[in-house]
C-alpha cells in the first residue's frame, strides 16, 4: 500500500511538470503564426527574384535553396544573433544587447532586407507590448524602429521565460514555413508539395537552432552570395508581388 501511494505521489509532479512545459511554447505559436500581425506574407527574402531567374523552379530546388539559408544564409545568422540577444537579455547586460541589436541591423545585405527585417521587428515589438507585456520588454531602451525581427523575438521570448533552444526552433521553423509559402504561390507549387518541403525542412531547421544556441559572435555570417544578389535585384524587377 505505502510502495503504491508513493509511486502515484511520483507520478502528479511529473505530469504537472510535463504540462508545464507544453504550455511554455503556447506563445510562440501565437508569435509565429502566419496571422500574427507583422506582415510576414509580404516579404519573399529575394526569393521571388530567385523564381523568375530560373534557381528556383520546384520543390527539390526550392527545398535545396532553404537548406542552404540554413546552414549559411540569412536565416543562419538571424540565429546566432537572436541566441546572442536573449542571452544579452537574461543577462541583464543593456549595453550588449544594444550591440547585437545595431550589428544585426547592419548586416542586412540590401536596402529591401534591411526593410523587411526592421519592418517586421518594430511590428512584432508592438503586437507583443500591447498583448503579452512584460518588464523586460517594458525597460528596454531599444528603439522598436531599429530592432531586427529575431532580435525582437528573441527579447520577447527572454523576457517571457520561454526556453532558449525550442524559441529558436520556432523562429526558423516560421521563416522556412514563410518562405515555402511564398514559393508555392510564386513557383507555383501545390499546397501538398510545400506541405512535404516544410517537412523535409524541420530537421536542418532543428538542427541550425541547435549550432546558434551555443554559437558566438564570430559564428555570425554566411556564403549565400545567391540569396544577397537576389534580395538586391528584386529592387528593380518589373513584377513583383512581395516587397522583399
Amino acid at each position: 500500500m505505502t510502495i503504491i501511494t508513493t509511486a502515484a505521489m511520483a507520478i502528479v509532479p511529473m505530469t504537472i511538470d510535463r504540462h508545464r512545459a507544453a504550455s511554455d511554447i503556447a506563445p510562440l505559436l501565437v508569435w509565429l503564426s502566419p496571422g500574427f500581425p507583422v506582415g510576414s506574407y509580404a516579404y519573399s527574402h529575394g526569393l521571388e527574384w530567385a523564381v523568375e531567374a530560373g534557381d528556383i523552379r520546384d520543390s527539390v530546388s526550392l527545398e535545396s535553396w532553404i537548406a542552404a539559408l540554413l546552414a549559411h544564409g540569412g536565416p543562419w545568422s538571424d540565429a546566432v544573433l537572436f541566441a546572442l540577444a536573449y542571452k544579452a537579455a537574461i543577462s541583464d547586460s543593456g549595453e550588449k544587447l544594444r550591440e547585437i541589436a545595431e550589428l544585426a541591423a547592419a548586416l542586412s545585405p540590401s536596402r529591401e532586407r534591411k526593410l523587411e527585417t526592421l519592418n517586421q521587428g518594430a511590428a512584432f515589438l508592438t503586437a507583443v507590448r500591447a498583448a503579452w507585456p512584460c518588464a523586460l520588454l517594458e525597460n528596454s531602451k531599444l528603439r522598436e524602429q531599429e530592432v531586427t525581427f529575431p532580435v525582437a523575438v528573441a527579447l520577447s521570448a527572454a523576457g517571457h521565460n520561454l526556453a532558449l533552444l525550442p524559441s529558436l526552433e520556432a523562429y526558423l521553423i516560421a521563416s522556412l514555413s514563410n518562405l515555402v509559402s511564398a514559393a508555392v504561390r510564386l513557383v507555383p507549387l501545390g499546397q501538398t508539395d510545400g506541405t512535404r518541403a516544410v517537412a523535409k525542412l524541420v530537421p536542418r531547421a532543428k538542427k541550425a537552432a541547435r549550432r546558434a544556441a551555443g554559437a558566438a559572435i564570430e559564428d555570425v555570417g554566411g556564403a549565400a552570395l545567391r540569396s544577397d544578389i537576389a534580395s538586391m535585384r528584386h529592387e528593380t524587377q518589373y513584377t513583383r508581388l512581395f516587397r522583399s
